[in-house]
């Protein structure tokens, strides 16, 4: 028997019809969940299922009964997050895809025993515990069985030699090396199981009113903090893991000291934001500045801290243990972060007397950097750098290689202009009509993971020619929800940088031309050229004479022979016909910027459209502050409430696409490897 069987079992839950109580002969009984914080109840969504429409519905329509000592406890919950939800209600799925998770609100139940969660993924092979409530001997009893936890496909946890009993679906499963749970009973298969890792309650702090899952963990660090500081001397979770062996670096009880000094801050608005500050502890730590190429997701303040358990380096004699000083300096990170953001308003002085008293034998250079990070007043120390997103997002799409009409892609992380994190991959590709769909989610965990508070990450579109007028700028990558709201959502070219780049120059070095028109538009001043410039035909007499189109070799002779900072503008899509054929000569001739109205009707103003086109292109410094213009006008050009006046004023940019493209930045050198199989899946 484990020494974690005992805690675990006071917070283990049945989950059944409501009013069913002990139900000894099993007719109602659904499955198992567990406390992870009083007032919250994690389980499976399959679970939950059972109860039928009316807990998709958010009733409280699920059943909960636990033992508090001797005494049985019931009362009604209601799911608030859950993933997947059935597309019907009344019609569930036969099959319940990953994650299969929900979360519980269970009035009544803050006196409630809770689990301690994992903050890291288990290190397979490991040794794991199974617990739940069963009706498989025939009377409702908690069932413990153990065994090994094998590996992962990528999503779910695999375990072996250990077979879940009937009963047990949505009961935790606990890591006995880190003495923590790890993961929920999904099923059971033909040799072992399947465990949702606790890391797929990343995806519900992204669903509609994913606060509560922030909520919950919250509760949870605060429950942890209190039992440790408590006098009862039942067993808790933070002692039992300081008993086992090799624990290093930041020991059980300071991590939970700490967690519960961070469940007092307002919650963190994006994984990038938390991983902003982990790179800076790490820059400082290991006194480099090179970007950590190993990407996570983390959510809340205690899984940052989670990330830099372990964390070493190599020394004359040795290795050097650095978790406890990186954590440590993390804190300090934190605290100055959430205090330039709130000011006033959020007190982190309980966190910041935390961190001084802890820090006072560390050695003077860490001392230092602490004090200056915590100390109001005191001006910024070297390790924080100025305030921006923390990475841009590549979105790399190929022309179809193997699959006519397929387009592979990859989204990836562009960290310092430099470095290149891959995340997302579809090297098989689908059409170009599924790309929006396709793109929506992979995107939109990107940009999570660049985002840094208010300073969100930029898009830039690796594509080849034919897709240059694909309306990018258009896509929002929020689902509709249905409700009128969805009108004013904003969409990524109104929210964001997005900016588009030519595929195929990645294929050979930077032309000459192409970085010395690079360093003229990074200097300034730029000027307005049209992409094409039709040219007068000849005749008898003036009446005669006609305009032709101007050809490929005239456009590129026309376009290499102007001026450094000349940037070309067309009002027609560039993907296909005339456009096309100028876009590649402005390519040839070394053009890194330019700007076209992908819209597929023709247009009456574009005298109009030029004329406005030069003037926002003289207007900006340099090839970077054409950006934000064009990010207004986009957002201006479809406001429809903004009264005749304004809707003329702006009606020439209603389609405006912006080509910007730096010979130097990734992926210079040809395609980049798309990213290992953890990188497609859950982390």
């Amino acid at each position: 028997m484990s020494a974690f069987d005992a805690l675990v079992r006071p917070a283990l839950v049945r989950i059944a019809a409501p009013d069913c109580g002990y139900d000894p002969h099993g007719d109602r009984y659904w499955g198992t969940g567990f406390f992870i914080a009083p007032g919250w109840v994690l389980t499976c969504a399959h679970v939950v299922a059972e109860g039928g429409s009316a807990v998709w519905r958010s009733e409280p329509a699920v059943g909960i009964t636990w033992e508090d000592g001797k005494t049985s406890r019931e009362t009604t919950g209601t799911v608030v997050l859950a993933l997947p939800r059935p597309d019907r209600p009344d019609d569930p799925p036969d099959r319940w895809a990953f994650p299969d998770i929900a979360l519980v609100r269970v009035p009544g139940a803050q006196k409630a025993s809770c689990v301690r969660l994992g903050e890291r993924p288990p290190i397979p092979p490991t040794s794991v515990g199974l617990h739940g409530w069963s009706r498989e001997t025939g009377e409702l009893g908690i069932r413990h069985v153990h065994g090994t936890l094998i590996g992962t496909d990528g999503k779910a946890l695999i375990t072996d030699w250990v077979m879940p009993v009937e009963g047990c679906s949505g009961g935790p499963v606990v890591d006995h090396q880190q003495g923590a749970v790890v993961g929920l009973n999904k099923g059971r298969g033909r040799d072992g199981g399947a465990v949702v890792p606790v890391t797929a309650l990343r995806r519900l702090h992204d669903l509609p009113g994913g606060e509560a899952m922030g909520e919950a963990l919250r509760a949870h660090d605060r429950y942890h903090l209190a039992r440790y500081r408590s006098l009862d001397d039942r067993p808790d979770w933070t002692r039992t893991q300081g008993r086992l062996t090799g624990s290093t670096g930041v020991g059980p009880g300071l991590r939970t000291q700490l967690h519960g000094h961070f469940a007092e801050l307002p919650a963190p608005t994006a994984p990038g934001e938390i991983m902003d500050l982990i790179d800076q502890v790490k820059a400082w730590i290991r006194d480099d500045e090179l970007p950590d190429a190993l990407e996570d997701d983390p959510r809340t303040w205690s899984e940052g801290a989670g990330l830099l358990r372990g964390l070493r380096a190599p020394r004359r004699d040795g290795v050097r243990d650095l978790e406890l000083d990186a954590v440590l300096l993390y804190a300090a990170h934190v605290a100055r972060h959430v205090r330039g953001r709130y000011g006033e308003r959020v007190d982190t002085a309980a966190l910041t007397h935390w961190i001084v008293d802890e820090s006072g034998d560390a050695d003077r250079h860490l001392r230092r950097e602490i004090d200056r990070l915590v100390s109001p007043g005191r001006p910024a120390p070297l390790s924080v750098r100025e305030p921006r997103a923390r990475a841009d997002v590549l979105l790399e799409i190929d022309p179809p290689v193997y699959d006519p009409g397929r387009y592979p892609w990859r989204v990836k992380l562009l960290l310092d202009g430099h470095t290149v994190s891959p995340l997302h991959f579809d090297e098989r590709g689908v059409t170009r009509a599924q790309l929006r769909e396709t793109l929506r989610e992979p995107l939109a965990d990107a940009l999570r993971r660049g985002d840094s508070g208010r300073h969100l990450a930029a898009v830039e579109a690796v594509l080849p020619l034919e897709l240059f007028d694909e309306p990018l700028d258009t896509w929002r990558l929020e689902p509709p929800q249905g409700g009128p709201e969805d009108a004013w959502a904003p969409s990524l070219g109104q929210r964001r940088f997005v900016v588009i780049r030519d595929r195929r120059r990645y294929d050979r070095e930077p032309a000459p031309e192409w970085r010395e028109r690079w360093e003229a538009a990074e200097g300034g001043p730029l000027r307005a050229a049209p992409l094409r410039a039709e040219v007068p035909g000849t005749g008898p007499d003036a009446h005669t004479a006609r305009v032709r189109r101007e050809t490929w070799a005239e456009t590129y002779d026309r376009l290499r022979e102007a001026e450094g900072g000349t940037v070309p503008v067309y009002c027609g899509r560039v993907g296909s016909g005339d456009g096309l054929m100028a876009m590649h000569a402005a390519l040839a001739a070394g053009h890194p910027l330019a700007l076209w109205r992908p819209g597929a009707h023709d247009h009456a103003d574009c005298a109009e459209f030029h004329d406005r086109a030069d003037r926002l292109i003289s207007a900006a410094p340099t090839a970077w502050d054409v950006r934000g213009p064009v990010r207004s006008l986009r957002t201006r050009a479809t406001d429809r409430a903004a009264g005749p006046e304004a809707s003329a004023e702006y009606a020439w940019a209603e389609s405006i696409a912006l080509l910007l493209d730096p010979p130097d930045r990734p992926p210079h050198g040809g395609r980049l490897e798309p990213p290992p199989l953890l990188g497609e899946g859950e982390q």
